[in-house]
This record gives C-alpha cells, sequence and structure tokens, in this order.
C-alpha cells in the first residue's frame, strides 16, 4: 500500500473532518467545522491518502505552553484518526513523522496531546506529563473548614461578558502553571465558550460564573447542570467544565458558589488539579472521591532548545543518553549545566549519568513526574549512583504542572 501525506487545501476542511469524524464512527456538522477553522488554518491539517482516498488526519494548534520558569511555542496535536480500513498498516506512522518534522520546521521544540489511549501515543516519544483529577462529593457533605464569610461578590455571566472578563484570570493563573497553554479572542469564543449541542452529552447549557473582590475578577467556572427528578425529588448533579481561581480566598469563594447551586445532589469535575486546595479545604476529604488519571502527554521535538529555555531548581550538571527512533536528531548523549544565568546544552562524550527514552524525557519535562518514579518503574536507567535524586530536584517546579482543557 502506498500512502501520502500532504499538508491540507483550502477546499478540504469538510473531507478533513468527513474522514477524522468516520475514524472515530462518527460524523461532522457544519457548526464544528466552522469553529475549527477559526483556530486552525489549512497548512495545520495534514492528510494521509491512498490513492485519491483521504484515509488519515492528523491536525496542531500553534501553542504559547508554559513551562518551569517561561514558556515556549508548542504543537498541540488533535484531530488524529486513521480509518478502521486502514489501521495497523503503518498510516498513523507516517502521520506522526510528518508532523514532527513539520513542527521541528517551524521551531516548536515540544508537542502536545490528550491521548485517547495512551498505549498509541507513548510509542511516538509522547510521555506522560500532567496528572488530571476526578471528584465527585455530595453537595451537603462539602463544609468548610473555614465558615468565615467569603468577601465580594459572584455573578452569571452571558457569552459575550464572559469574553471579555474571563481571560484576564485566565492568563494569571496560566503563565505560573506549567501545562497550560495561551488562549486568543478566537480560542475563547470558538472552542472554551462555545456549547454545541453534542458537546453537553446529555448535560443543560453551560453557564459562567465569576467571582469578584473589590472590583476585580479573581475566579471562574464554567459549568452545566444535568437534572434528575426520581420520586419528585431533586438528584442531579452539577459538572464543572473548567474552575480557575488566582488565590486560596477566590478558590474557597468559587467553590463555595459551586456547592451551594440548588436542586443538585451532587457537584463533578474530572478535570482538577492532583494537588487541588479543595482536599486539604474540606472537612471530610474523603467526600471528593479523588481518582487520579494521566492528563497533558508531551514531546520534546528539539532537545537544546526545549531543555535550554526551561528553568531549573538549582545549580548542577546532567549527562542523558537519549533514544528517539522517530526524531532521530535527539538520539545521543547530552550534557545539561544548569546555572544561575541559564542553561547549556550540548552533545557530548562524557559518560552518561541517565539512559531514557523520548517518552521518558516528556513525562519529566514539566517537573510533574521525578526520574527516580521512572527509575523505579523500570523505564529510566540509573547509571551513575545518585543521579536520578539530582535530576529530579534539579527538573522540580515550582507549581505541579497541570491543564485545564482538552483540546
Amino acid at each position: 500500500m502506498s500512502i501520502q501525506v500532504r499538508v491540507g487545501k483550502k477546499d478540504e476542511w469538510r473531507r478533513f473532518f468527513d474522514t477524522c469524524e468516520n475514524a472515530f464512527g462518527e460524523e461532522p456538522n457544519d457548526d464544528m467545522v466552522e469553529r475549527f477553522k477559526r483556530i486552525l488554518s489549512p497548512s495545520d491539517l495534514l492528510a494521509a491518502f491512498d490513492g485519491d482516498a483521504m484515509v488519515g488526519t492528523a491536525a496542531a494548534f500553534r501553542f504559547t505552553l508554559s513551562i518551569p520558569g517561561g514558556e515556549l511555542p508548542a504543537a498541540g496535536v488533535t484531530l488524529v484518526g486513521v480509518l478502521p480500513s486502514h489501521r495497523r498498516q503503518g498510516v498513523l506512522t507516517r502521520l506522526m513523522r510528518h508532523q514532527l518534522e513539520q513542527a521541528r520546521a517551524r521551531r516548536q521544540p515540544l508537542a502536545v496531546l490528550w491521548a485517547s489511549e495512551g498505549s498509541i501515543y507513548g510509542r511516538f516519544g509522547y510521555g506522560p506529563a500532567t496528572k488530571q483529577a476526578a471528584i465527585d462529593v455530595e453537595r451537603d457533605r462539602a463544609v468548610f473548614i473555614d465558615q468565615s464569610p467569603n468577601p465580594g461578590r459572584s455573578r452569571l455571566l452571558s457569552t459575550a461578558e464572559a469574553v471579555k472578563v474571563l481571560p484576564d484570570v485566565y492568563e494569571r493563573v496560566r503563565i505560573r502553571t506549567p501545562g497550560m497553554f495561551a488562549r486568543s479572542q478566537e480560542w475563547w469564543e470558538a472552542h472554551t465558550l462555545a456549547d454545541p449541542e453534542e458537546g453537553r452529552r446529555g448535560d443543560g447549557p453551560m453557564w459562567r460564573v465569576v467571582w469578584e473582590n473589590e472590583g476585580r475578577a479573581e475566579a471562574y467556572a464554567l459549568y452545566r447542570l444535568h437534572h434528575e427528578w426520581p420520586e419528585g425529588m431533586p438528584a442531579g448533579s452539577l459538572h464543572v467544565a473548567e474552575a480557575i481561581a488566582t488565590s486560596p480566598a477566590a478558590t474557597r469563594a468559587l467553590w463555595s458558589f459551586l456547592f451551594g447551586v440548588d436542586l443538585v445532589a451532587r457537584v463533578r469535575s474530572w478535570v482538577v488539579p492532583i494537588d487541588h486546595p479543595l482536599f486539604l479545604m474540606l472537612t471530610e476529604p474523603r467526600r471528593l472521591r479523588m481518582v487520579v488519571k494521566d492528563a497533558l502527554w508531551l514531546r520534546v521535538v528539539d532537545v537544546p532548545a526545549a531543555l535550554g529555555a526551561r528553568g531549573y531548581a538549582g545549580e548542577g550538571t546532567l549527562v542523558l543518553a537519549l533514544r528517539d527512533e522517530l526524531c532521530p536528531w535527539n538520539s545521543g548523549t547530552w550534557r545539561l549545566e544548569t546555572s544561575a544565568s541559564g542553561a547549556r546544552v550540548e552533545r557530548t562524550t562524557d559518560a552518561p549519568q541517565l539512559a531514557m527514552s523520548a517518552a521518558d524525557l516528556g513525562a519529566v519535562y514539566l517537573g510533574g513526574v521525578g526520574f527516580g518514579e521512572l527509575v523505579e518503574a523500570g523505564r529510566v536507567h540509573e547509571l551513575e549512583e545518585g543521579a536520578a535524586l539530582r535530576a529530579s530536584a534539579l527538573f522540580a517546579a515550582e507549581r505541579t504542572p497541570w491543564c485545564s482543557e482538552i483540546f
């Protein structure tokens, strides 16, 4: 089978989405296509062809991603699919290789994605770089230790108001949280605040609440209600799609509002940080029923650019032996030196202290996974005693990495 991969064309939008959605057993609609046209360009689309037939798709948003100590351009991989008739025949590998070469040409040192199945993307050099927690708490058991009145006020916003008010709150949290990406106005309108019927999954419409204190927005939440009335009693749930707060006071005030919404029995969310302050704010943290899962997967596309731009927790030297079959320009032994003036990364003939794969480097890059954890998992090999401990200390991030939105 001769498979060709090329960049999409302006007149192939619908064909691209038909192929991608059909790969998941779904069908696109015109609204979906138009929303994606606002946040992607044809040059961001890749399509695989078997003769004249489009059989696979992949796309990449052009993100600015927060990393420890700064931010970097990153390819936000999305809309990946191969028709059932062409799976396990190398189509996805060709798409992934082409996409990584494209990211390198665009000077994007990183690529990130949410994995439909981790077993797919680990073999392409992506590692689980952030974790997320799901919570499911009975509303009447969500009692705060601090029972003092919340200052400020909460108010509901229209979509038009939300586009003006919420970005500032998000950005203040984004710049200090590794794993979060900058959002354009088009992204807010076409993605974050979009409320298509197929995105509700049986819930009601999206509601938008902001908490303000002394005239400034400090927290917000996007949520939906799912109503159930067995025997005439309210037993539904409130589903939090996103909750962002700039301070502990803002966190308590925002979640006090969410736990105070009437006519629901439970409050649920499946994309909160694993170290969410609620765990220590509530009298019964066990009631949160926190379940941890993998979230954002990261791949290093350009080793010297990615490691050189990152901030580190101290000064030191590491020598890493890296295996990277899909991006051979990354393979080899690298010397990382960190100092108060920055980081220096170069190839070396020094004896390596740690041996790892591209997926392992992606997992540790944001500081959410330690080298020692990967050594214990049998993934990273420690070639010099104590190297994993030193590496984990250098790569430690001030804030636990997290990504608040699936893309």
